[in-house]
């Protein structure tokens, strides 16, 4: 069988598909306040369409799956969406990003699906009132119902908390607290630009070794070992049931052993986060491309992943990162 082996011997086996450019919140790193000009639905990819891309990528060694949005549960019939995606024989594992807002009363449903292994919940901060003023919204109790939950649920839990200069640096090691009593991965990720035409100026910039140098302010830790592609380093402080990561999103210095392609919600290919895009499978697709050609086509575009995220951005034709996470896919 072929594989996606890119030119530095990378096998591509995880995929990142945004199911909707669309969200409830209003984050003020990755949207501005009046939201994004969300693309007309005959122009996302059907659940349909993405079945099939996925089935495609799954013969070419692809074994998990990352649903991301925007939200995705503000996608009608997501769930049933998880529940199609489950009877994929060759998918090992499918992940979820949500911002928590919405999921609470599908927790049952998802957990009987077994191949949905991970969810990753999105939690900047663990005060009310700060919440509100990152998200534009107030709907931390449901946020932090969702949390609850799914932490005493089968799932493996993981918190995604952007730290964001001037808003939530100062709960950092609430955060990590978390994880004494808690069987949940707290995972720091440095601030990015993506957030629709520079609406948020970063103005301190924590990167990586900053945010352990703060953790390390309270708390003794000691690396784990962690996969080859993982995204994040991560870290376990004795007597914690949980364990802490920092994601080096924006330094970049995971990029050697990237495993992951991604797909936004209009059907645009990346071979990388910080590249413009390469190929729109959508339009490809409803012009009547065959299986065959669509595998053939995947070969060839991963044979042009850059090397690193630097080189991505380098080789843009749109110019500077402006676009919207949303937009991009999480």
């Amino acid at each position: 069988m072929n594989k996606l082996i890119d030119s530095f011997g990378r096998q591509m086996e995880y995929v990142r598909l945004a199911v909707t450019d669309r969200c409830n919140l209003r984050c003020q790193y990755c949207m501005p306040a009046h939201g994004i000009d969300i693309v007309p639905r005959q122009e996302l990819l059907s659940f349909k369409e993405m079945y099939r891309l996925i089935r495609v990528l799954t013969e070419l060694g692809v074994k998990k799956v990352r649903l991301t949005g925007g939200e995705p549960f503000v996608r009608k019939d997501f769930v049933g969406f998880l529940e199609m995606l489950s009877y994929n024989d060759l998918l090992d594992a499918i992940n979820i990003t949500t911002n928590g807002a919405l999921i609470s009363h599908h927790i049952d449903k998802i957990e009987s699906l077994k191949k949905v292994k991970n969810i990753n919940l999105s939690i900047d901060s663990l005060q009310r009132d700060k919440f509100a003023k990152i998200t534009r919204r107030d709907v931390f109790p449901e946020v932090y119902k969702t949390f609850e939950l799914l932490e005493k649920s089968s799932l493996n839990l993981k918190l995604n908390v952007v730290v964001q200069s001037g808003f939530n640096t100062d709960e950092i090691v609430d955060f990590v607290r978390l994880t004494k009593d808690k069987n949940v991965a707290v995972r720091f990720i440095e601030e990015m630009p993506f957030n629709g035409k520079g609406q948020r100026d970063m103005q301190e910039n924590w990167t990586f070794k900053k945010i352990l140098n703060e953790i390390k302010t309270e708390f003794s830790v000691d690396e784990i070992k962690a996969e080859k592609s993982s995204t994040s380093k991560n870290y376990k402080i004795e007597g914690h049931l949980g364990s802490v990561g920092i994601i080096p999103a924006f330094t970049r210095t995971i990029c050697g052993d990237c495993n992951r392609i991604r797909i936004t919600s209009t059907g645009t290919f990346k071979n990388c986060l910080f590249d413009d895009g390469v190929f729109n499978l959508r339009d490809f697709i409803r012009n009547g491309a065959s299986n065959d050609d669509l595998k053939e086509l995947f070969l060839s575009l991963v044979k042009d992943k850059p090397e690193n995220g630097f080189i991505a951005e380098s080789n843009r034709k749109k110019g500077n990162i402006s676009e919207s996470m949303s937009t991009i896919g999480g």
